[in-house]
């Protein structure tokens, strides 16, 4: 049989740099070369016992069978009650859907809201599968520049000019990946009068909220009139280190939420249950792992952007949350696409070169600091003389 002929649509799908990278990273590591790794978003700690413990009990308990798809009415009910009390909106069991990981959630909400030629705006620099899926799907994918000047969030009147009458969907990230920025109160106030104004929903992509090092956070849920409109994705990966559980859900009005459930039902069947109650015992046990992870990513967070700024050619700035950093290195000889491979080749450092999140992350690299204080160390050492060499 000759080579498979793929649906045109294949074309359209995008991909993750950073798991490319990692691949290549763990290729040169097989051959014996020393790499420290700041590509990935993965914290390095483990997933707290109690969490573990509740997940092994679960499965000598038989909990380990099909449930149903939109997720354990337990789970579902815990989440209902934790996005209410931090969000200060009041959500019914009904209006939240697990699933497999968060990023369902963003291909199930634009799959079910998002028809041809149907615009979505999304933040650039931004998460790949933004882009990914909306293209895929045939929406027009309309980039919402987020630029330095402003600490990475984007101008309220860009988002003004980059509506139209086809706009169903505005995507927000905050705290955000790639840069770490984070938008303000008045940002949402404005955004919240837009969407009303032109009658198109929000879906928040919230899963780096707990990872916040000043101020709280501010969701576009808790406005008034919002609850109607948004879509809010979260999950467990991030805040309590589980990423290989792939515990997720998103938070919808009713109609929105069922559809939601429709397309789990008819692609993965449900989440894991063990892992539902894993995640119950997260959110509902001790939080002393999360205020202990978040304090020592505000150290890694110090010590690289001080690094960073003292290497010649880059400026970094601070992160308000997540753990990324996105410094700018337009004044450097190389290309950031060229940089971050001559700092994989030549200085055993693993990172992103900002183009990996979209067209305005050209002159950025990304590097995550979900790594050891001694390996960030170390890897700024690296970068630093591998630079003095340029």
């Amino acid at each position: 049989m000759g080579s498979p002929t793929f649906a045109k649509r294949m074309s359209r799908l995008g991909t993750e740099s950073a798991f490319e990278v990692l691949a290549k990273a763990k290729s040169l590591e097989a051959q014996g070369k020393d790499i420290i790794h700041l590509e990935i978003g993965q914290p390095d700690f483990s997933t707290p016992m109690n969490v573990c413990e509740a997940a092994f009990k679960a499965m000598k308990d038989g909990h380990t069978g099909y449930c149903p798809s939109a997720g354990i009415p337990e789970f579902r009910e815990v989440v209902a009650t934790h996005i209410s009390e931090t969000r200060g909106v009041d959500i019914h069991p009904d209006e939240v859907t697990v699933t497999p990981g968060a990023k369902p959630i963003i291909f199930f909400t634009i799959l079910a809201l998002v028809d041809d030629g149907d615009e979505v705006i999304y933040p650039e620099p931004g998460f790949p599968v933004y882009e990914s899926v909306i293209d895929f799907i045939g929406g027009k994918a309309v980039p919402l520049a987020l630029r330095e000047e402003v600490d990475f969030r984007f101008r309220i009147e860009d988002l003004v000019d980059a509506i139209t009458e086809r706009t169903k969907l505005l995507i927000l990230n905050s705290p955000q990946n790639p840069t770490g920025g984070t938008l303000t109160e008045s940002d949402l106030v404005a955004i919240a009068e837009l969407a009303e104004k032109h009658n198109f929903y929000i879906l928040t992509d919230e899963v780096y909220s707990r990872l916040l090092y000043e101020g709280t956070h501010q969701s576009i849920l808790s406005l008034p009139g919002m609850k109607e409109q948004t879509i809010l994705i979260d999950g467990h990966s991030k805040t309590y280190a589980m990423t290989g559980w792939r515990l997720g859900y998103g938070v919808a009005p009713q109609e929105i939420a069922d559809k939601i459930t429709q397309l789990t039902i008819n692609s993965n069947s449900c989440t894991a249950t063990f892992t539902q109650i894993a995640g119950i015992e997260a959110l509902t046990g001790p939080q002393t792992f999360v205020t202990q992870m978040v304090a020592e990513f505000r150290k890694r967070r110090d010590t690289i952007v001080d690094g960073l700024n003292a290497i010649d050619g880059i400026s970094c700035m601070k992160p308000l949350g997540s753990f990324y950093v996105f410094p700018n290195v337009t004044q450097l000889p190389l290309s950031c696409e060229k940089l971050a491979d001559y700092l994989m080749d030549d200085a055993g450092v693993a990172l992103l070169p900002g183009t990996a999140f979209g067209k305005y992350g050209d002159g950025y690299l990304r590097l995550s600091y979900a790594n050891s204080l001694e390996n960030i160390e170390e890897a700024l050492h690296r970068i630093k003389t591998a630079i003095a060499k340029l």
